[in-house]
């Protein structure tokens, strides 16, 4: 979303862009509808092994395909709010803010949301902050399964709000009735980084991609500035400003191995921040059913509630972020439980999906590192007494709600889909990698532009952020012609 909105923003200037893709595109098959394909045999999984904390190599949840990881997302842009700016005291202890405030970003949202053609609707969510413009396109519908469940919360004193997404809901589901959250994006049914924001860049003559061209080190001059990278193929591809949007944990493992004798712990590392402070939200399913009710729904995922976002916890602490699923399906199920077939279609035909966010807490200890050119992901869990919080308060309002049988599950460390905060921004060169504007606090003409410079993780989608982020770092190099 970072790089993809970036070279759409900056296209207009004239600039050569040159976008270097690590894989190819993603294109339609036999299997991208396929939930058995996708869930069970893990069609679209790399074949990459990462390290945990303890040394045990697992296979991360990250996608390299153009669009990255969006290819495969939910399509939900959502705001931060304007609370999640600044320090916030959490159960789990308190958020340091940013060095930014949401009026600063507000501009940028809106174009974001237009770029990416966000349907949604505002006055609903509590917790909504202003808008300077509104949607340009009302909410993706309810289906009839939904709008009583609508009714249903409303009725406990809930106050659910229409997910604001990026989906072309008859391009979606003219390719086949599935949900589109987890789905690959191969019919352009999603906005996602490759059909909005690349597609507006590429429009321009003046920008160009190169897929299956995986960078191996950012190189840098002697007087600090950088040069241009060097692929894995060894081919050196010079430019007077570098921009990594790889994810936090590639753009950081590539930082930290474009080392050199006076960088020997990495580029953009004078203050030992890169890799530090890795977040990646707590997150839960909740499936909530009535054995007399069935659920048809396709797709599902239209709803949100936000009452438990700013408060909630025994001393008024924040919670975090209810939304729907994308329709779990049985053959989903199996896939994460060791549930017979029958029981777990039966158990898939009645369910309503929810998912239930709350914010991981910034530790330098969490934290990407390499060995022997192995990424390590040691990711140190925060605030989960939070989450413990909201998804007991959600289960007991959901059977209150009519659904007599609630059941959860967290996301395991496979799924870092919300991954963020490895190469922070802050105003202080001390204890942050970039300023606000995704700039190289050590490197003038180096950019992180993805979810590594968030501060903190917020407790909703950081789709939406990375992309305002992204229009207002543009609209910087624009005018400070930071390539002259």
């Amino acid at each position: 979303m970072g790089g993809a909105t970036l070279a759409a923003a900056l296209a207009p200037s004239g600039r050569r862009i040159l976008i270097l893709e690590r894989g190819d595109h993603l294109r339609p098959s036999a299997h991208d509808r396929d939930a058995e394909a996708i869930f069970a045999k893990g069609h679209y999984r790399p074949d990459e092994q990462w390290l945990d904390g303890a040394g045990k190599p697992f296979n991360p949840g990250n996608y390299y395909y153009v669009g990255g990881n969006s290819k495969f997302y939910g399509a939900v842009l959502l705001r931060y709010r304007a609370e999640d700016f600044s320090p916030l005291r959490h159960i789990g202890g308190t958020t340091p803010g940013w060095p930014i405030r949401y009026n600063d970003l507000e501009p940028y949202y809106g174009k974001a949301e237009q770029l990416y053609a966000v349907r949604g609707q505002t006055g609903c969510d509590p917790t909504e902050p202003a808008h300077s413009t509104d949607y340009s396109f009302g909410p993706v519908p309810d289906e009839p399964a939904i709008s009583d469940l609508r009714r249903r919360l409303s009725a406990v004193g809930l106050h659910p709000a229409s997910l604001p997404l990026g989906v072309d809901l008859d391009r979606w589901l003219s390719r086949a009735s599935t949900p589109w959250d987890a789905y690959p994006n191969t019919s352009g049914g999603k906005l996602d980084a490759e059909t909005g924001g690349l597609a507006a860049a590429l429009a321009h003559d003046n920008v160009s991609l190169r897929t299956n061209s995986r960078v191996s080190r950012v190189l840098v001059g002697p007087e600090g500035r950088v040069t241009g990278v060097e692929l894995a193929s060894g081919e050196v591809i010079s430019a007077r400003i570098v921009v990594l949007a790889a994810g936090a944990v590639q753009s950081a493992a590539l930082l930290l191995a474009s080392t050199d004798e006076a960088h020997p712990t990495g580029l953009a590392n004078s203050s030992d921040q890169v890799g530090r402070n890795f977040m990646n939200h707590n997150s839960s399913a909740i499936l909530a059913l009535h054995p007399f009710r069935t659920n048809p729904s396709v797709y599902q995922k239209t709803l949100m509630v936000n009452d438990f976002y700013l408060t909630g916890g025994p001393g008024g602490e924040p919670l975090g972020n209810i939304q729907l699923l994308g329709k779990i399906s049985g053959p989903i199920l199996r896939a994460s439980s060791a549930l017979p077939a029958v029981l777990a279609n039966w158990i898939a035909k009645r369910s309503v999906d929810l998912y239930a966010v709350s914010e991981d807490l910034p530790d330098p200890e969490s934290r990407v590192s390499l060995k022997d050119g192995q990424i390590v992901l040691d990711w140190k869990r925060s605030n989960q007494d939070t989450h413990v919080a909201l998804v007991r308060k959600m289960k007991r309002l959901l059977r209150k709600a009519g659904y007599p049988v609630v059941v959860s599950r967290p996301f395991d460390r496979r799924t870092p889909s919300h991954q963020c905060g490895t190469a922070r921004m802050g105003d202080d060169p001390a204890t942050s990698v970039t300023d606000s504007f995704g700039r190289s606090h050590d490197h003038a003409n180096l950019f992180v532009m993805d979810a590594s410079i968030l501060p903190t993780s917020g407790a909703v989608n950081p789709a939406l952020t990375i992309a305002a982020l992204a229009i207002r770092a543009a609209e910087h190099i624009t005018q400070t012609d930071l390539a002259a």
